[in-house]
């Protein structure tokens, strides 16, 4: 049932409230019978949006609140988070940056409620990917990520003032004596492997100044 403006070939056009026949319900803006405008969107499972629309799609700026308590606030593209934006998980955790097709990417910031640990850098389709820094109470490791785990060479900052350099090697488990692998197991975690231990270098824009002697 619809309650609103309508133009004149009596399409809902200008602003309106509906009832859709599945108990959500929509109150907003209206243009050639499509949700077109600012408007909020509420869901019979207790989610609710409000926000831009083009053409019953959320497209522009928008807030969602989800079910489960989470919310998000920021771009939305053809009905998708994309561009920029904050989720704030329901435990407590917060993303902000870059969005593409629903999914964390590009650059963005994620925070650990529970330790206030902090990863700042690349992800790729909602796995942490690409230059990075992981920032810890009293130190932080600067390296590369891939798909959520630290790899190759980096080095852990720490507050008392010196740095450990070093890689991140894949570890692989000891199998028996010529046995079979049914099916590959789960790669364990990767493990750092210190190198050396120096002052803190300066960072520059184009790169680290060398430790010196």
């Amino acid at each position: 049932e619809y309650d609103g403006e309508r133009n004149s070939e009596g399409e809902r056009h200008g602003r309106g409230k509906a009832h859709l026949p599945n108990g959500d319900t929509y109150n907003g803006e209206y243009e050639h019978g499509f949700r077109s405008g600012q408007g909020t969107y509420r869901f019979r499972n207790g989610a609710c949006y409000a926000g831009e629309y083009l053409q019953n799609k959320k497209h522009g700026r928008g807030i969602f609140f989800y079910p489960d308590g989470s919310k998000y606030e920021g771009d939305w593209v053809d009905d998708q988070r994309q561009g920029y934006g904050e989720y704030t998980y329901a435990n407590g955790d917060t993303y902000t940056g870059e969005w593409f097709n629903d999914n964390r990417h590009g650059q963005g910031t994620y925070v650990y409620k529970d330790t206030g640990s902090k990863y700042v850098g690349g992800w790729v389709n909602g796995n942490q990917e690409g230059e990075a820094e992981l920032i810890h109470l009293n130190h932080r490791f600067k390296g590369k990520f891939l798909n959520g785990n630290p790899v190759g060479h980096g080095k852990y900052v720490f507050d008392i003032g010196c740095e450990q350099h070093g890689e991140y090697i894949q570890s692989e488990e000891d199998k028996g004596e010529g046995e079979e692998e049914e099916e590959p197991s789960l790669l364990a975690a990767p493990k750092w492997k210190a190198s050396e231990i120096t002052k803190l270098t300066l960072w520059t824009p184009h790169g680290e100044n060398p430790p010196s002697p």
